[in-house]
């Protein structure tokens, strides 16, 4: 699994890090996502995805 961000996209809800704080998070200064890995292990894979569903933005691309 491979994630990628659109940080040009983003509007700072924070689901992201709901669903994924592990590889998600956000900047202090204005809420932009940060991806904290790009090659989460496969424990992970089902909360990325959710992660990348409930983004408002769609700034979050999942490549299997």
């Amino acid at each position: 699994m491979k994630v990628t961000i659109d940080q040009d996209k983003c509007v700072a809800s924070g689901q992201c890090v709901t669903a994924a704080a592990e590889v998600f998070d956000q900047r202090d200064e204005d809420g932009i996502v940060v991806l904290l890995n790009a090659n989460p292990p496969v424990e992970l894979a089902a909360d990325v995805r959710q992660a990348a569903v409930v983004c408002p933005a769609l700034a979050i691309t999942v490549d299997e």
